[in-house]
């Protein structure tokens, strides 16, 4: 595998809805029914284009196929993509709160190598250079483990009720950011 990690650009937004629609039918069965699937896809993943134009997600390339996308965000909206954003689009004061990781999607082909937690070192890193000193997200059920594993703890389980009346279950989590890596 050739990774590369970029910012997203406007360009990039028509092939990163089949990638997350893919990923999540394929990576949440067994942990969502199909139906939940459906619905979750219907009305919370999805692009949050919001973040593009922040210049605040990421997209990992094998050659010049996107493979995985990623994020963080400044904004006060914890999850969701633009047909349903959770939350305000107000900025959030680094002092105080914690930056928001968002919208984490792998081509379950590449799940397990490693790309999910490049994409958390560089929001990480981002986040940082930006004075966060926190970072919070909402994860979905077959997301906990890669975030666990990051140093992510658990603050609260969640049931959405999404505007078809499926519940879905997540999970909010949250995690200090250390120092500044020496080089």
């Amino acid at each position: 595998m050739t990774i590369t990690l970029r910012l997203a650009l406007p360009v990039d937004i028509p092939a990163l809805n089949p990638l997350i629609e893919r990923s999540a039918r394929e990576l949440s069965a067994g942990y969502y029914s199909p139906r939940q699937i459906d619905a979750a896809i219907r009305h919370v993943f999805g692009i949050d284009s919001r973040l593009v134009e922040d210049g605040t997600y990421f997209v990992v390339q094998d050659g010049e196929q996107i493979v995985g996308c990623g994020g963080w965000s400044r904004r006060r909206t914890l999850y969701g993509g633009d047909q349903r954003p959770v939350g305000p689009p107000e900025w959030l004061d680094p002092a105080v709160d914690a930056a928001r990781v968002r919208a984490f999607f792998v081509a379950p082909e590449h799940a397990r190598r490693g790309i999910g937690r490049r994409l958390l070192d560089a929001c990480v890193d981002a986040a940082r250079s930006a004075r966060f000193q926190r970072l919070e997200l909402m994860a979905t059920l077959p997301g906990v483990p890669l975030y666990s594993a990051y140093g992510f703890d658990e603050m609260e389980r969640v049931t959405d009720l999404l505007p078809d009346g499926t519940p879905i279950e997540f999970v909010r989590m949250g995690r200090r950011i250390g120092p500044v890596r020496p080089e």
